[in-house]
């Protein structure tokens, strides 16, 4: 148990410089270029879902919020906002940056979901006509988030790595007893790596609307628990904290319950054609 306990601690350790550099370099952007960003996406017109995809991959404070803000006030067509939601990764990047993942494996990932985000986007908007009427006053929603965009860039950079290096802790100590007691072989081939099981299990996960869900999804998949089609499903459905705001903000909830649907849905989907994709 030591021994798990000290290998846990030390491949957290090996993490948390990169971190801390990714999300300074981040959080530089986002207070650069947040607003920016956000009226791009407003003004992007059926083109939504492109804009929305495109920006969407590059992790951002409360973007996924802010999406579903404006789906809420009818600014923005509900194929941008489901572009939007599964092109977010919440802490996928990062993780996979800090990890020293190759630079090819993370370019696939991200366009395998920009790629899916545009084509539901666009199919979603043939099919889907809603009422578009125009919004008051968007405002950040960072406060819902993890994190802390009105402390400074060093402060919030320093905050958020700490927050992720906690949860990678877990992680990795719960991985690592695993794999002491189980074994890397048995625990892959148990359900994450199994066809359409492993995408249905992994989407559900990724629904939490928590930046655990995407750092559990990046760390079982760094550590060969689990396939590359189940890791799309559980990044393609997370949004961060995109699905809180929208139940709280748009009062439909019926219509709610049609989106988490969809995002499922479409997720489970293209994870299952991601995991016949020759990427390994």
């Amino acid at each position: 148990m030591l021994d798990i306990i000290l290998d846990s601690l030390l491949d957290t350790a090996k993490l948390i410089p990169f971190l801390l550099l990714t999300y300074m370099v981040m959080e530089y952007l986002e207070h650069r270029a947040g607003d920016a960003t956000i009226g791009l996406v407003r003004r992007g017109g059926k083109w939504g879902p492109v804009i929305g995809a495109a920006l969407g991959v590059v992790p951002q404070c409360g973007f996924s919020a802010a999406a579903a803000s404006l789906y809420a006030g009818r600014v923005i067509t509900l194929g941008t906002l489901l572009a939007i939601f599964l092109s977010t990764s919440d802490e996928m990047l990062p993780i996979l940056i800090s990890a020293h993942a190759s630079p090819i494996l993370i370019a696939q990932i991200l366009g395998v979901k920009v790629i899916a985000a545009i084509a539901a986007g666009f199919f979603i908007d043939l099919f889907y006509r809603g009422k578009r009427q125009e919004y008051g006053h968007i405002h950040e929603l960072c406060e819902h988030d993890h994190c802390h965009c009105e402390e400074g860039i060093v402060k919030s950079a320093l905050l958020h790595t700490l927050q992720i290096a906690g949860f990678i802790l877990v992680i990795n100590f719960v991985l690592n007893l695993l794999l002491e007691q189980v074994g890397a072989d048995i625990l892959g081939q148990w359900i994450w790596n199994r066809p359409v099981i492993g995408q249905l299990l992994s989407g559900a996960v990724g629904l939490i609307p928590n930046c655990a869900s995407s750092v559990a999804i990046t760390q079982l998949y760094l550590e060969g628990a689990m396939g590359f089609g189940a890791m799309i499903s559980g990044l393609l459905a997370n949004t961060g904290v995109g699905l809180l705001i929208l139940c709280r903000t748009n009062r439909h909830r019926g219509e709610n319950l049609k989106i988490i649907g969809l995002l499922y849905g479409i997720s489970v989907a293209g994870g299952i054609i991601a995991g016949l994709l020759p990427i390994t």
